[in-house]
């Protein structure tokens, strides 16, 4: 893009942040988001131009406008989840309905297979955790499985691999989105057949009640997780009006912000697995609560707050 045409499309903005109306925080914050991001390109295009310096100059004045009479670290960390992660699904909600899709189609897939046949679950789940789950159900335990290790040791396994999957599905993504896609296939198979297994045991109901209790933050997360990787695979395949390294750079940044921000979503999980599910006799009003509390969680957070960021995203 020529510089003169950058200008005229952003110039009206840069005009109106440059008289800093506001002290709102949030506001201060994305302004100052957007501001770097004009400057990052005006370095990378127009180094030496004075729309450069223009920027610099009022990106410091923001900058300086944000923190005063704060401490830097600690205000960065509050806005990074108030402000910086939600303004990012917005941005890249296309890559989150992509991800969900994706997942759910998958997650029908395996549930019909294992319908279909009934070696499938066996396949997906192997058999040594089916035969352990049938000697359960015959017990009167069906869930028997989450009470069999110490909460603390399981909540280290679980959250560790929960946020190992999450970094793969992410990294994966370089890969033009497939490496992306097929993990989101895995793990949509995997919980369609398990899901269905249940069902076929007359527990649908009674598995929904407890295993969602954690299940639904961790699976929310894996799809987020999936949709960081698109992001990253998209940056390279569609780079648009910036150059392809500068595209897979941002697309880089972006992407890994929302596995770090997955971080805290998958530690709470894991500690619902791990100290909550496990007591599989809990009144029914308590486990539903934990559910629908996390299933709104997610849809607020992820779908509704961001958008009261919409005036401050430039697509």
């Amino acid at each position: 893009m020529r510089e003169a045409l950058f200008v005229k499309q952003n110039s009206a903005k840069w005009e109106s942040y440059e008289k800093i109306s506001t002290s709102h925080p949030d506001e201060l914050a994305a302004r100052f988001i957007e501001i770097t991001d004009d400057l990052a390109y005006a370095k990378t295009f127009y180094p030496k131009s004075k729309t450069t310096a223009y920027l610099n100059g009022l990106a410091a004045r923001l900058h300086q406008s944000l923190y005063i009479n704060k401490k830097e670290k600690a205000s960065r960390f509050i806005s990074f989840w108030k402000i910086e992660l939600p303004i990012i699904f917005y941005q890249y909600r296309n890559q989150l309905i992509y991800s969900a899709i994706f997942f759910l189609f998958f997650a029908f897939i395996g549930a019909f297979s294992a319908a279909n046949d009934e070696t499938f679950v066996r396949l997906v789940l192997g058999d040594d955790y089916v035969n352990m789950t049938n000697a359960n159900i015959d017990k009167g335990d069906p869930f028997g499985v989450y009470k069999q290790q110490d909460p603390f040791m399981m909540f280290l396994m679980i959250a560790l691999n929960n946020i190992r999957v999450s970094c793969l599905a992410f990294l994966l993504g370089i890969l033009c989105s497939v490496g992306t896609v097929v993990l989101l296939m895995y793990n949509g198979i995997m919980l369609g057949s398990f899901q269905y297994y249940f069902f076929s045991k007359g527990l649908g109901l009674e598995s929904v009640l407890v295993i969602w209790i954690h299940g639904t933050l961790e699976i929310s997360a894996i799809v987020l997780a999936g949709a960081a990787g698109l992001l990253l695979g998209n940056s390279l395949l569609f780079p648009k009006t910036h150059s392809r390294l500068r595209s897979f750079k941002r697309g880089a940044k972006d992407g890994l912000k929302i596995v770090i921000g997955l971080i805290p979503i998958f530690i709470i999980a894991a500690l619902l697995e791990s100290f909550v599910t496990r007591h599989t006799a809990m009144p029914l009003w308590l486990s539903s609560a934990i559910l629908m509390a996390s299933f709104f969680f997610i849809i607020w957070y992820v779908a509704i707050y961001p958008r009261k960021f919409s005036k401050l995203v430039s697509l």
